[in-house]
């Protein structure tokens, strides 16, 4: 995750049956942002948790980070590129 030069990465950490959730940005997404944004997307897809819509949670957080992103990182096709997999990971 802090591996990209813009230090933009994040991490949405979701482990249902441990009962665990993590929503981290990098430092430079974080200075962008502040604090209470990534409290408030814990608060967003804990909401839609207790109501048993897992999928329509981390959609709707992803959702609203891929716009902050955007936002204060906008996307150059000239220069920019994937700096990190987009690899979903199972656990078991």
């Amino acid at each position: 995750m802090e591996k990209t030069a813009a230090r933009n990465g994040v991490l949405v950490y979701v482990a249902l049956k441990d009962r665990q959730l993590a929503v981290l940005g990098d430092r430079g997404i974080h200075e962008k942002v502040g604090q209470e944004f990534w409290n408030q997307q814990v608060k967003n897809i804990l909401s839609r948790f207790n109501k048993a819509d897992y999928a329509g949670g981390i959609a709707a957080v992803v959702t609203d980070i891929g716009h902050a992103l955007e936002t204060h990182f906008p996307f150059d096709r000239g220069t920019d590129k994937n700096e990190l997999p987009d690899d979903i990971v199972f656990g078991r």
